[in-house]
C-alpha cells in the first residue's frame, strides 16, 4: 500500500490531523514541505489515498450498521458501487463470512436511517439484510 515508512507516517501524520501543514509534517519527518507535497500528489495519483473528507461530528445524528447478503448470480462489487451513492451511506465494506457487504449509514433521526434502508433494499441483488442501530461511540 504504502511505497515506504515515510509514506505511511504522513498518511498517519494526515489521519490525526488532516489540516496539519505540509510544512509541519516536513519538520517532524525532517523533510522539506516541497517533499512532502510531491510524496502526497504521488499517492493520490497511484491510488493509496483515495479522496481527502470531511467527518461532521453530529452528536445527534443516528447511525446504524447493515450488514447485506448478495445474490450469487450478481457481481457483488456492482451492488457495491451503487449503495456508495445512497443517502445517507457513510461507508461500504466488502466483507466475508455470512453477509458480503457492510454498509454504516447516518442520519439526523431513525426516519431517516430507516428510508435509507428501504432504498439499499430495492437495489438488485441486495436478497437480506440485518441492521443493528449504533447506541454509542466508545472511542
Amino acid at each position: 500500500m504504502f511505497s515506504d515508512k515515510i509514506d505511511e507516517k504522513i498518511i498517519n501524520f494526515l489521519r490525526n490531523d488532516s489540516r496539519e501543514s505540509f510544512v509541519d509534517i516536513g519538520k517532524k519527518l525532517k523533510l522539506s514541505e516541497s517533499a512532502v507535497r510531491r510524496r502526497v500528489r504521488n499517492m493520490v495519483d497511484n491510488g493509496t489515498i483515495k479522496k481527502f473528507t470531511v467527518e461532521v461530528g453530529d452528536k445527534n445524528a443516528t447511525s446504524a450498521i447493515v450488514l447485506i447478503s448478495v445474490d450469487s448470480t450478481i457481481d457483488t462489487s456492482k451492488v457495491s458501487d451503487k449503495l456508495t451513492k445512497l443517502e445517507g451511506v457513510k461507508t461500504v465494506y466488502e466483507i466475508t463470512g455470512q453477509y458480503d457487504i457492510t454498509v454504516i449509514i447516518s442520519a439526523p433521526n431513525i426516519a431517516e436511517i430507516n428510508n435509507s434502508i428501504d432504498a439499499l433494499r430495492k437495489i438488485s441483488g441486495v436478497i437480506d439484510t440485518n441492521t443493528v442501530i449504533i447506541l454509542r461511540t466508545v472511542s
